[in-house]
């Protein structure tokens, strides 16, 4: 440390102090101020100046390359990005290689500048090996190098093996067996076409499969310790036998000279064939293991009477199945006389009770339990009129049956 001290013609006092001193990477957070000390009016006092901090150059020593992925175990498809350090400064000039067989491919070209990141995007297994990251220092062309490996984990071979291989007939089980390979535990699950899942496993067995069986399947292969790996596999199960006709137009209410459209719906494998028993214009097509055709045709006096046959064929049998014709004009007639005859039947039923009321209102016929004792009373006395007086309103009708000077009514008055 230098010090100087002068004295100015004014009588005040210039103090300089220089400190030379090395430094090494460990002074590279070391903080540097001055302080001036004097006395004034006795006391003693300082001065400290502000904090300042040296920017040292130095080598890099060690080297961090470190792989970065957003899980934990790295799987096809994700993005990794490999991130290399030096505790140099200034930071050297980084270059990436990938270990070949028997030479290092160079991958400085993918490097963003002056960064030592280096981006893969949607790696693969091929992207699997050993990763190296060298550092070259420009002031003293030192070399430091750095090796990682990076693992991608994948599921390959994913395949389905059916016992019987053969085709299958209604009323068979087949055995559905799922394979695949990883570099890690694997589990299994068979799911069918409509994604419900059936049983885990890597076996999955089908007893007595028909045609409404599911007849696909799909067996998924996951890798429970890297999340996110996983495959599927379809297969589709075949169902041989003679068809079996499942929805037809029958009965169908027509009239004559119309034109009409006659449909019919099987399921068969192998594909079957539709032959009608009349002519017309035919429009066939496939919905799965289903086939429906549908038949445009006039109705003919003769067709209205016999109807029309469809058939369904292939090479293990057939089925057919008659679709009936109903005249709806004749329909319509039988309608209309049940209609009349209800309605003559409530005329009847209306002049009945019109009678009934005439002859009573007539006295002819008698009603309530008077009219029943008349019923049952010698002819000589059926003229006399008889009177029920029920005894909690015999007062109330005594009342009424008072005149005005408190005598009662005569019998002819009553």
């Amino acid at each position: 440390i230098q010090s100087t001290l002068t004295r100015e013609s004014n009588g005040q006092y210039t103090v300089s102090s220089t400190l030379y001193a090395p430094v090494t990477r460990e002074d590279r957070h070391s903080r540097y101020h001055c302080a001036v000390h004097y006395w004034l009016r006795g006391q003693a006092r300082a001065l400290e100046s502000r904090q300042g901090k040296l920017n040292i150059f130095y080598p890099a020593e060690h080297l961090k390359l470190q792989v970065v992925s957003s899980s934990a175990l790295v799987k096809e498809g994700d993005n990794v990005t490999l991130v290399c350090e030096a505790d140099g400064n200034p930071q050297p000039v980084f270059s990436f290689y990938k270990k070949n067989v028997d030479s290092w491919d160079d991958l400085s070209s993918l490097v963003e500048p002056d960064s030592g990141v280096l981006n893969l995007h949607d790696v693969d297994r091929n992207s699997t090996g050993t990763y190296r990251c060298q550092s070259l220092d420009l002031d003293d062309m030192s070399q430091i190098e750095e090796d990682v490996d990076l693992v991608v984990n994948y599921i390959e071979g994913v395949s389905v093996k059916m016992e019987p291989s053969s085709a299958l007939r209604e009323g068979d089980s087949v055995k559905l067996s799922c394979d695949a390979h990883s570099p890690v535990d694997l589990t299994y699950q068979w799911r069918d076409e409509n994604g419900r899942k059936l049983v885990e496993g890597n076996q999955l067995i089908v007893n007595n499969v028909t045609f409404e069986t599911s007849n696909t399947f799909s067996c998924k292969v996951m890798a429970p310790s890297v999340p996110g790996l996983e495959q599927s596999r379809k297969v589709s199960v075949a169902v041989e036998g003679k068809p079996r006709i499942v929805a037809i137009s029958s009965p169908l209410y027509v009239r004559q000279d119309e034109v009409i459209n006659l449909t019919c719906k099987a399921i068969a494998f192998p594909r079957p064939r539709v032959q009608w028993s009349i002519n017309g214009t035919a429009h066939e097509y496939m919905d799965n293991q289903h086939v429906a055709s549908n038949l445009t045709v006039r109705v003919s006096h003769h067709l209205l009477q016999a109807g029309a046959m469809c058939r369904v064929f292939n090479a293990l049998g057939s089925s057919e199945k008659h679709i009936q014709l109903l005249d709806q004009k004749s329909t319509a007639e039988s309608q209309g006389v049940i209609i009349v005859a209800i309605i003559v039947a409530i005329l009847v039923v209306a002049v009945l009770g019109a009678v009934i009321y005439f002859l009573h209102k007539k006295g002819k016929i008698p009603c309530g339990r008077a009219g029943k004792q008349d019923i049952t009373k010698p002819e000589a006395r059926k003229d006399k009129i008889v009177v029920e007086v029920k005894s909690d309103k015999l007062s109330e009708e005594a009342g009424l049956l008072q005149g005005a000077n408190g005598e009662r009514r005569a019998a002819a008055d009553q």
